[in-house]
Parts: C-alpha cells; sequence; structure tokens
C-alpha cells in the first residue's frame, strides 16, 4: 500500500511533486533539522529545510513567490521566495511519529527566525500549520493573513495561537 500524499509542491516548478512521511524521512541527513524547538522553542518536531524541498522541485525561473496552503482551515500565505527559501522548515515528525493534527500537522512550516505578526514578509503568521501545498508563482499569490490588528487577534483567539 502506498503512503499517502502529505505535501504537494506545484505551480511554476520543473517537477510538481506528492511528498509522502517516507520521502521527507528518507532526504539527506544533512538537510534534515533535528529538533526544531531550538529555533522556535514553543515547537516540537523534526524538519527538512525547505531549501532542499524546492531543490527537489526545480523552481523555474519566472517563480517569484512562494503560496503556502493550508486547505484544512483555508489559510494562505505568499511570500517572496528569496526570503523564505533558506528560512523555511517542513517539521514533519516528532521523534519516530508523524507530527499530528494538534501539533499543526501532518505538515507545518515554520520560519527559523520570523518577526512579530505584522512586522514583515516573514512573520509568525507565516509559521503555517496544516500545510497541503505549497505553490511558486510569478507574482504573489493569495494571502489570507489578516491585514489589521483586530483580525489579526480575532485569528489567534480562534486558533488558540
Amino acid at each position: 500500500m502506498d503512503s499517502p500524499v502529505l505535501l504537494r509542491v506545484e505551480g511554476a516548478v520543473g517537477r510538481p511533486l506528492g511528498v509522502t512521511f517516507e520521502d521527507l524521512a528518507g532526504m539527506p541527513g544533512d538537510v534534515q533539522v533535528p529538533d526544531v524547538s531550538r529555533f522556535q522553542p514553543t515547537r516540537r518536531g523534526d524538519a527538512v529545510t525547505l531549501a532542499a524541498l524546492l531543490g527537489v522541485a526545480s523552481p523555474r525561473p519566472e517563480a517569484t513567490h512562494l503560496t503556502l496552503h493550508a486547505d484544512r482551515d483555508d489559510f494562505h500565505v505568499s511570500i517572496p521566495l528569496d526570503a523564505i527559501r533558506e528560512q523555511g522548515l517542513v517539521v514533519y515528525k516528532v521523534g519516530p511519529d508523524r507530527l499530528g493534527v494538534e501539533q499543526g500537522g501532518p505538515i507545518r512550516l515554520l520560519i527559523r527566525d520570523p518577526s512579530a505578526c505584522h512586522a514583515g514578509e516573514l512573520d509568525e503568521c507565516a509559521n503555517v500549520k496544516y500545510l497541503s501545498r505549497i505553490e511558486l508563482t510569478a507574482g504573489r499569490g493569495r494571502d489570507t493573513r489578516p491585514v489589521d490588528d483586530e483580525s489579526h487577534r480575532a485569528l489567534h483567539e480562534q486558533q488558540g495561537a
């Protein structure tokens, strides 16, 4: 039986991907990131670098933005590709187990060093839980991050963050 696809990488890429847990676990050791809590103390789990995953997908020259899609809760974040490529971590497991839904899994994207929400492209709101798709585009993609303090506060209350 084939493992389920946990994450799709699509759009302006030379090689669209349907990534499984085994694909992530099988990536080389030098792109594995054990214990993401060293970057964000409130988060747990192990990751692979976003740069390594994008290297497999091979972004096309026209790709300028990366959009993170969490289809489960209809949340989307679009970020300039150059800003996130080296900062992103694709969290997929805790110990030997898959990242659970209660931890934002099965895939969660973390920014190594995010700014406070509303403080730039790589803000805390770009730490997308329930990540299901990464879409590369020429120009900005869909972005549903809150635009004002009231909607931002409501989002965090709704998510319990």
